[in-house]
């Protein structure tokens, strides 16, 4: 049988009711479950129909490839998901419709279970055959810091594999990203996704016939490379506690600030984190008895102010009573307009809240376990089915106003919330032990003092 010509082939076509899924699932992940989301260099992409093995670092669970799904609208990308979350059917036929495909690992699905992955293979060099996109992760789990673990090269092997199959007459293409979160476990906040060069295959074609191992290990450290220069990578493990108190506290923004980045703009914020990073990393080189003495000093500093339950914003200004009490006034004023929220999108809150308690231990799932319950169950329980309801009574007007609604109910009541922890934290700043915290605050302002004097 003669070969198909495989340049000639166009990705498969995605149905209707995928499209409409994934347009349901992309307005709420994007304006409701993430405050602000940005795809930083997503031109760089190549088009739709060249064969892609897109990488990335992964540091949330499903939201990292389920975010790439809603940003390559023009594709439908495939990513690999533990066969776990495919044993719930509704879910598993849900996913599978945006591209996922189960992956079985030994320790948990055993000998027989990983056998399966050849059907999971098959339908990956498949997808790049006609030219489509394979998200893959090389760390093979999801991290729970922000810091980069050693590759597998998996990956490398599907996408040669892509091109050994088409006679290495077409380019394939690696398209390394990185994914970065204001704070990865906790909805409404920032997401962004920033896309690499893509790596051509093409050049490394001819030396891969002969040394496919060591061409493969080139590669990988290219693409690793890319990888890491686009996220925050905290190699030092061992003070990363303090480090992500300095990075995500006032030294952090005030750092931010001195390179003229703002650091309330996650894409700005990043640049400055990994610039601060980098610098405390060449102060231990130089200074490493000085540094770890204010690694210490700055994890002590970050857990005595967590167990006051204040917020470290509080020690930066002049705090008084009737400044509380005016915020008192405001957080009273919007009681009733909360009130009127939570009735409404309780279920959205709390559903996730009891199912990460109860069940879910790895914390880094707790976010995809917010999301997945808020797109799957929770919103269109209460959002969706009662507008619905609305509609079949005629009441146009009313379906009409509850489906504006009910997605800026959620953001006002996630937001005051928010405001109720920081009311909460102020007041035990305000009517706290004073003594205890005038102490605390000298202590901080002295570390960051010395800090100042070796971190440039």
């Amino acid at each position: 049988m003669e070969r198909e010509n495989i340049t000639t082939l166009k990705p498969r076509n995605r149905g209707w009711a995928a499209r409409i899924l994934r347009r349901y699932l992309s307005f709420v992940n994007h304006p409701i479950y993430f405050r602000h989301f940005w795809a930083v260099n997503r031109e760089r992409m190549p088009e739709d129909g060249t064969p892609v093995v897109l990488v990335s670092n992964h540091q949330n669970c499903l939201i990292d490839p389920l975010a790439l799904v809603f940003i390559l609208s023009d594709r439908k990308p495939r990513f690999l998901a533990r066969a776990s979350v495919f044993q719930n059917p509704i879910l598993g036929k849900i996913i599978r419709s945006l591209g996922a495909l189960p992956t079985y690992r030994a320790r948990v699905d055993g000998i027989r279970g990983v056998a399966k992955n050849k059907g999971t293979l098959e339908e990956v060099a498949k997808s790049l055959s006609h030219g489509e996109t394979v998200v893959l992760y090389p760390e093979g789990q999801h991290q729970n810091k922000r810091w980069l673990g050693a590759f597998s090269q998996a990956y490398l092997k599907m996408a040669f594999g892509a091109a050994e199959e088409a006679n290495f007459d077409r380019e394939v293409y690696v398209m390394p990203t990185a994914n970065h979160y204001s704070h990865y476990r906790l909805p409404r906040e920032d997401m962004m996704i920033l896309f690499g060069e893509p790596i051509a295959l093409s050049p490394y074609y001819e030396e891969y016939k002969e040394d496919p191992r060591g061409v493969m290990s080139k590669v990988n450290d290219i693409v690793r490379e890319q990888i890491e220069g686009m996220m925050l990578n905290v190699e030092d493990l061992d003070n990363y506690e303090a480090i992500d108190f300095l990075r995500e506290g006032s030294f952090g923004r005030e750092y931010a600030e001195r390179l003229s980045l703002n650091p309330h703009y996650l894409p700005a914020k990043l640049e400055a984190d990994k610039h601060l990073v980098r610098a405390l990393a060449e102060a231990k080189e130089q200074q490493p008895e000085k540094m770890q003495q204010l690694f210490d000093e700055s994890r002590d500093v970050a857990r005595k102010i967590r167990k006051m339950g204040v917020r470290e914003w509080l020690f930066e200004r002049k705090t008084s009573v009737g400044e509380f009490a005016l915020f008192t006034l405001a957080m009273l004023l919007l009681l009733p307009l909360f009130g009127t929220s939570i009735g409404a999108t309780w279920a959205v809150f709390l559903f996730p809240l009891l199912i990460n308690h109860f069940f879910i231990k790895d914390r880094q799932f707790r976010g995809s376990i917010n999301l997945a319950v808020t797109l799957l169950v929770t919103y269109p329980l209460f959002g969706l089915v009662p507008t619905i309801v609305m509609l079949c009574k005629g009441a146009w007007l009313s379906a009409a106003g509850y489906l504006v609604g009910f997605p800026l109910m959620i953001i006002f009541a996630s937001n005051y919330m928010r405001w109720a922890q920081k009311w909460l934290g102020y007041a035990r700043f305000v009517f706290g032990d004073k003594k205890a915290t005038k102490k605390l605050a000298i202590r901080r302002l002295k570390l960051y003092k010395e800090l100042r004097e070796v971190v440039k």
